[in-house]
């Protein structure tokens, strides 16, 4: 196949306008005449003295640019139509291996003839063993006597690993180590996600015929089953409490790498033998190399070409730099840029009007903190209102929430009338608002707030009048105390020094009560606290101390999980190797 052959055009359309290309010569010839209007008013020995050519005596340059031009807008269509004469590479396909972990979790998994013990560098192999996954889906199963799911197969190999470090014997509440159900419930796993075939590594120190069985038959339904053995031959006792696993006879038990057995196992599941001893180990357990299965991803592209236009462009700079010459594109950036180089003042905002509606420099203007300008800008009501009510204008945030007949508008409306001292106002506002949101809780507790704070108004003004009818009745019967007392000047005198001396008292400890009572109030009845304002550092720091005393255990929501399987599939017992 030659390149003609495989030549594509990924944008076809644009080839329609290939046309334009050969119009654009002919217009430009007819519409440009060599001597301009000169030639109708002045004879024609006289144009050479106004440097102007005659009719036909054209310059070489002047012919040939309109078929440069029309040669630039042909190259500019070929290249937005996109020539490509080569396919990118297919990114359709993913991945489709199905791999599922089984981990041992029995108590001989905490000897320590590895450091620190032998579940601690499992963990630390199957973390790395992760972290180098990048195609596939990966599935974790837990065991010791019986065993049970702790991830189901997924592509975030995130997920799995951050459950590593919860996985403990003491999460299991089974004793033993019954590889074969770890083995059995791998494989339902896989079936349950819709795979054929797969593969299971399994993570164990010990391994018995009843394994064996349960991997060839795996292998004969295209499972396969891999090992990787855990331990050494030597062994180490397992520790228990303050001292070591004992056997029925009383002895210390010596949990030692059963090699026979486990290769026993990877043989009859047609996988891959290694081992996790002192030494690093390089090599992969997976028998199969990642990517050995494809399927068609969902989100596939489908087919694609390499698109050549953008070099089809360098074409032009040649053309550009000719015009450029003749100053078209000199001042053409100059004409488009100008009002790029005003004060966005100057040029009233209209830039920002292209791209966005007033409404979204309103809800940008408020997210800067901005609120006056946001209320200038806003059109719909409620944001409006919004703007107003945070620049701290609550009777233009009153009107803009009144044009709106939402609930959410009636409740912002009786904050606002509340913040006014409008408590009558606010309360019907925040009716309205019921009637249309009865389950608003935010408007039923501030209703409460403002009746509390209406009531409590109510009390201050019959206070005040009481206190005002008291002063002036005390006030004229003083008078006429001090008239009719002129004979004992002296008695009356200290009499009214007394008098006085007690309604002053008495006005102090009334403007105290009423200064108290009114901070009360004002605490109370502020409807919508600003609790950003009022958030101090001490209050942070009690939040995360709070916060720091949940307890964040994945190993306690793990054991509960499989205590409830353990429950339902009847709660089988210990086996008789509780190791």
């Amino acid at each position: 196949m030659n390149g003609l052959d495989a030549l594509h055009f990924i944008r076809p359309l644009w080839l329609y306008l290939l046309p334009l290309a050969l119009l654009l010569p002919w217009w430009w010839q007819r519409s440009r005449r060599p001597a301009g209007d000169w030639a109708r008013v002045c004879d024609p020995h006289l144009l050479r003295w106004l440097s102007v050519e005659q009719g036909g005596g054209s310059h070489p340059a002047r012919r040939a640019g309109p078929w440069l031009a029309g040669l630039a807008l042909l190259t500019a269509l070929v290249a937005l139509a996109g020539p490509s004469w080569q396919k990118l590479p297919d990114a359709s396909w993913s991945a489709r291996d199905a791999r599922v972990i089984a981990l041992d979790l029995s108590r001989s998994m905490l000897a320590e003839d590895l450091r620190p013990n032998r579940l601690t560098r499992a963990r630390f192999r199957l973390a790395d063993l992760l972290e180098s996954t990048e195609e596939g889906q990966v599935g974790l199963v837990s065991y010791a006597g019986d065993a049970y799911v702790v991830s189901p197969l997924t592509n975030d190999m995130n997920t799995i690993a951050n459950l590593l470090p919860a996985l403990q014997p003491d999460i299991v509440p089974v004793a033993g180590s019954r590889a074969d159900r770890a083995l059995a419930l791998a494989a339902a796993l896989l079936e349950r996600s819709g795979f054929n075939r797969g593969e299971i590594l399994l993570v164990t120190d010990s391994a018995d015929s009843r394994d064996a069985a349960r991997a060839r038959e795996l292998r004969d339904a295209g499972i396969h089953t891999s090992v990787l053995a855990v331990g050494t031959p030597d062994g180490a006792p397992i520790p228990s409490g303050g001292g070591f696993v004992n056997d029925r006879a009383g002895n210390v038990v010596i949990a030692r790498l059963d090699r026979s057995a486990l290769r026993a196992v990877a043989d009859a599941g047609g996988g891959r033998y290694t081992e996790l001893g002192a030494a690093a180990v390089a090599e992969t357990p997976w028998l199969e190399q990642e990517g050995s299965e494809f399927t068609r991803r969902d989100d596939a592209l489908g087919e694609r070409w390499k698109d050549a236009g953008p070099w089809l462009v360098l074409l032009l700079l040649p053309l550009a730099l000719a015009a450029f010459r003749r100053g078209l594109f000199f001042v053409l950036p100059l004409l488009l840029l100008n009002g790029l180089a005003l004060p966005r003042d100057a040029a009233a905002g209209w830039w920002e009007d292209l791209w966005q509606r007033k409404d979204q420099q309103a809800w940008r203007a408020l997210a800067g903190e901005d609120a006056a300008r946001a209320a200038a800008l806003a059109e719909d009501p409620e944001l409006a209102g919004e703007a107003w009510y945070r620049s701290g204008d609550y009777g233009n945030a009153r009107q803009a929430w009144a044009r709106s007949p939402s609930a959410d508008a009636h409740y912002n409306r009786g904050n606002a009338m509340a913040r006014l001292g409008e408590y009558e106002a606010a309360l019907a506002a925040y009716d309205e608002a019921l009637a249309l949101q009865p389950d608003m809780p935010d408007a039923l507790h501030n209703r409460e707030v403002v009746e509390r704070l209406r009531q409590e108004q109510e009390r201050r003004e019959q206070e005040q009048q009481q206190s005002d009818q008291g002063e002036t009745g005390e006030g004229e019967s003083s008078g006429e105390q001090q008239q009719g007392e002129n004979s004992e000047p002296s008695e009356g005198q200290q009499g009214d020094e007394q008098q006085q001396d007690g309604q002053q008292d008495g006005e102090q400890q009334g403007e105290q009560q009423e200064s108290a009572e009114q901070q009360e109030g004002d605490q109370q009845g502020e409807p919508q606290t600003d609790y950003a304002e009022a958030w101090s550092a001490e209050d942070a720091q009690a939040m995360e101390q709070w916060l720091r005393r949940i307890p964040d255990d994945p190993g306690g929501l793990l054991r509960r999980k499989f205590r409830n399987q353990h429950l339902q599939r009847g709660a089988p017992d210990d086996e008789s190797e509780t190791w």
